[in-house]
């Protein structure tokens, strides 16, 4: 089975979204962790977006980058463009992106919900590329 990292700055809002969609749409399909740079808390507004659709991440926490090993993923995916800080052998994995979402920290809830439905739909269309 593969295995995809999501990767932010604090693993707070959009990587942990990122897992919790990965974790519900690809169940026995691929693995999923996710971390940040450094570790930090999960948003509470994160977690109210998602359970608004039925996905429960407040049993989800906060993972340092340095607590995992490269060599274990197909798929490294940033969130926030914070690639270009990850140490090389992250970026040398079969799949590596950055996909530049806006962080809606400080933001409406609106806001939370618009990042919300673009990490869903990128992280459809990477298990597809994944299992395919």
């Amino acid at each position: 089975m593969k295995s995809v990292m999501f990767v932010c700055k604090k693993n707070s809002r959009r990587s942990q979204m990122a897992e919790g969609f990965a974790r519900t749409l690809g169940t026995e399909k691929i693995e999923v962790a996710s971390s940040g740079l450094e570790a930090s808390h999960i948003d509470p507004i994160s977690v109210q977006v998602m359970a608004e659709i039925g996905i429960d991440i407040s049993h989800q926490t906060s993972k340092a980058l340095s607590e995992f090993n490269p060599e274990n993923f197909d798929a490294v995916i940033s969130l926030c463009g914070c690639g270009v800080n990850l140490p090389e052998a992250w970026v040398l994995r079969d799949i590596f992106e950055d996909w530049q979402l806006d962080d809606p920290e400080g933001h409406s809830i609106e806001k939370f919900r618009e990042v919300r439905d673009q990490v869903k739909e990128r992280v459809e269309k990477l298990i597809q590329a994944m299992t395919n």
